[in-house]
């Protein structure tokens, strides 16, 4: 593995997403437009022996099992997304009672253990989710390459808004991958 790597990580938040809420078709198509680059990303990782982690809502389900949130959030509009982007068995999974993934999950003890300090992290809603486990991630002292074509939002000017504050306020890097 380059050594610029060993200590990077993947970090994918809600890509398990049902999209069954009051905008929810917004994010499923704008989830649909960066679904090629978040499967580039995956492989990205899987090429580089890079560790994958995902950090999801729990949809009420408090087990952090991903076969049981897949089951419940499946459906025809988002199958596409799902089976393109699912975790699998040497994934680490995660689930997250609020908007970020650091936020009363293990994800920070997890990162520790496995020596990375610098995460390239993608999913949905940039506006949201993303920018709050962001800002944790930038409190924290970790290093970010969120690629601004690995992040959607319900609002596309939302989701550039967001952007702007990753990099401008948390010094993330945002360059497409």
């Amino acid at each position: 593995m380059d050594s610029s790597l060993n200590r990077t990580t993947v970090l994918f938040v809600d890509i398990i997403n049902d999209f069954n809420f009051n905008g929810g078709d917004k994010l499923l198509a704008n989830t649909k437009e960066i679904l090629p680059h978040l499967i580039s990303l995956r492989t990205f990782a899987i090429e580089n022996q890079l560790p994958i982690i995902y950090v999801n809502d729990h949809y009420g389900i408090w087990q952090a099992d991903f076969q049981k949130i897949i089951d419940y959030c499946y459906n025809d509009q988002n199958k596409e997304i799902i089976t393109s982007i699912q975790p699998s068995n040497h994934d680490y999974f995660l689930i997250k009672p609020q908007h970020s993934a650091f936020f009363q999950t293990p994800l920070q003890s997890l990162l520790s253990e496995l020596g990375r300090d610098h995460l390239i992290m993608a999913g949905i809603a940039g506006d949201i989710c993303i920018l709050f486990t962001a800002k944790d991630a930038y409190m924290y002292g970790y290093h970010m390459h969120i690629p601004k074509n690995c992040m959607a939002s319900e609002e596309k000017d939302n989701n550039d808004y967001a952007l702007y504050l990753l990099h401008s306020v948390m010094k993330a890097d945002i360059k497409p991958i």
